[in-house]
């Protein structure tokens, strides 16, 4: 850190304490804005926790011609990595948006979501399925890597065994695989304020061969997350709507992904 901090001494650090990568963000501003993301090796087996995964998904997923923030430098070593990009204009589709502008926020989530998916998946290198994700999880819950504090209010005062348990007793026996984000929710989708164009989907650790399930059953929990009041059900359902005109997603998966999730 102390090397970065002396390569980008002209410009201004501002912590960024919003997300929960468990990685150092930082905005630089000076004669252009960055992004600097720095993170020490950590024992969670997923990789939304491994920046070298996330700058590998994020340098593919550019050259798939999809928007992301570009990147600019990253390094690695045995004590972690770092990742430097250049900061997109544009905000969050979870930042505060009129309230006749939310529906249109949405619609382009879910438009993005079908974008991404419809991506050649056997092109892509990444391996999100759950022949990985399922071990993760109880790699996770053997090495106390649970966050229980974090997990979705239905779910808490729950042991990471018995989640472990409901997670083994509703495995899918299959999957329709898609290129997928991994962490398909609001605040990893910068759009820009008058077209609502998507400018850059980021925090793309996750990305890889996945069921089509996964993003739009993170992406739903999200528009009805209760810290995020400007959504609403109805603004779920109408992703939902947008997403799978043919009302083909199982309630199943959409529920067992979200249960996955919290073991990441």
């Amino acid at each position: 850190m102390n090397g970065l901090r002396r390569r980008f001494s002209a410009y201004t650090w501002e912590p960024i304490t919003v997300g929960r990568s468990g990685a150092g963000v930082y905005r630089l501003d000076g004669r252009e804005s960055l992004y600097l993301k720095v993170a020490e090796v950590n024992a969670h087996p997923d990789s939304g926790f491994d920046l070298v995964a996330e700058t590998a998904r994020g340098l593919w997923l550019a050259e798939q011609g999809l928007p992301v923030a570009e990147i600019l430098d990253h390094a690695a070593d045995a004590a972690g990595a770092w990742l430097l990009t250049r900061a997109v204009p544009g905000r969050t589709a979870a930042d505060p948006w009129p309230a006749d502008r939310r529906d249109a926020v949405v619609d382009a989530l879910a438009d993005m979501a079908r974008t991404l998916h419809e991506l050649p998946v056997a092109d892509c290198p990444f391996d999100r399925s759950l022949a990985v994700t399922v071990p993760n999880a109880r790699h996770a819950v053997a090495a106390g890597l649970v966050d229980l504090d974090d997990v979705d209010d239905e779910r808490r005062g729950r042991t990471a065994a018995q989640l472990l348990d409901e997670l083994t007793a509703t495995v899918p026996d299959d999957e329709d695989l898609v290129v997928g984000h991994g962490d398909y929710c609001p605040p990893n989708v910068l759009l820009d304020p008058d077209t609502l164009d998507v400018l850059a989907l980021i925090d793309l650790g996750r990305l890889g061969r996945t069921d089509r399930h996964a993003d739009p059953a993170l992406a739903m929990r999200s528009l009805l997350d209760p810290d995020n009041p400007q959504f609403t059900p109805e603004h779920a359902t109408r992703f939902l709507t947008r997403y799978a005109p043919d009302g083909d997603l199982d309630p199943k998966r959409i529920a067992f992904h979200c249960l996955l999730d919290e073991f990441c």
